[in-house]
């Protein structure tokens, strides 16, 4: 019977022109003060094939770091070595704040990317997403002010995160530039982007989708989740782990998901590469699905 595996080969960010690695790492959470851990982070991503590197300037909040921290301790370890800059995709998002919650008015918007970008210390951010929906500011107003970004040179591409299918193409229609990519929440335990027309809208449109939370925070690791077990299962078949083979079932859906990794560990970054040796039947994708949403396909 014939397997599907994933493609490891580095893919456009959309329509957007920008090439990215089929996996990426993201920094949601990253902590503490020293950068010469987050250098270690950074080469194992590198020396996994990774260049995409998402952050957000959230991240940090409610932790030592502060809001902006993990932006701010990234753009540290750039500084102390420039030439990485020019191996790596950075994308970012604003338009949280604590604890107002969402604020994506184009005055706001225009300062946090400001602010993104000093924090970072570069000159350019290749893709700034917006990261929630705020119900309060009209999607013209959002496009206008992205728009801006785009056209002083501070922002390369932009997407969007956490948005709806709807809430996509209603922001696409006051841009001239394309939306290249959306961040959904997806692993085999949140399966609502196979629903709701996320993952359809992006095969459509050519639009990048990148997926947080793809071990579930970390609820796909534990052998009581029926879902873990045949993770754990699949991942021995192939000489992996369960981590690699919940990274695979993602990978292999034909939207060509682009997981993004949370791990803080250089050993487990570097491990996530086995995720391309893990292949599957369909047999073996549905049966994760309906383990991990509890519900069996009619």
């Amino acid at each position: 019977m014939a397997r599907l595996f994933p493609e490891s080969q580095p893919r456009p960010l959309g329509a957007g022109g920008i090439e990215i690695s089929s996996l990426a790492w993201g920094m949601w959470r990253l902590a503490g003060t020293d950068v010469q851990p987050v250098r270690a982070l950074i080469d194992a991503a590198l020396e996994s094939g990774i260049t995409l590197f998402d952050t957000a300037d959230i991240y940090g909040f409610g932790s030592p770091l502060g809001f902006g921290g993990a932006e701010a301790l990234f753009g540290r370890a750039l500084a102390e070595q420039p030439a990485l800059r020019d191996r790596m995709v950075i994308a970012t998002k604003g338009g949280i704040t604590p604890p107002v919650p969402y604020d994506s008015s184009a005055s706001y918007l225009e300062a946090a990317c400001n602010a993104s970008l000093a924090r970072l210390r570069v000159d350019v951010i290749d893709l700034y997403q917006v990261h929630r929906r705020d119900f309060l500011t009209h999607p013209q107003e959002v496009a206008g002010a992205l728009a801006r970004l785009v056209e002083s040179g501070k922002v390369r591409a932009l997407g969007v995160s956490n948005y709806s299918p709807a809430e996509f193409s209603a922001l696409q229609r006051f841009l001239d530039v394309p939306l290249v990519s959306t961040q959904p929440e997806f692993s085999p335990l949140r399966a609502v982007p196979l629903y709701d027309g996320t993952l359809d809208q992006a095969m459509a449109e050519d639009i990048a989708v990148l997926a947080w939370s793809p071990l579930g925070g970390g609820r796909l690791l534990d052998p009581a989740q029926p879902a873990a077990a045949l993770l754990a299962e699949q991942g021995e078949a192939f000489g992996a782990d369960a981590v690699a083979a919940a990274l695979s079932w993602i990978m292999v859906h034909p939207a060509r998901i682009v997981p993004i990794l949370g791990s803080q560990n250089p050993d487990r970054i570097r491990a996530a590469a086995d995720a391309f040796k893990v292949g599957w039947t369909r047999e073996q994708w549905y049966a994760v699905m309906q383990a991990g949403t509890g519900e069996k396909l009619p």
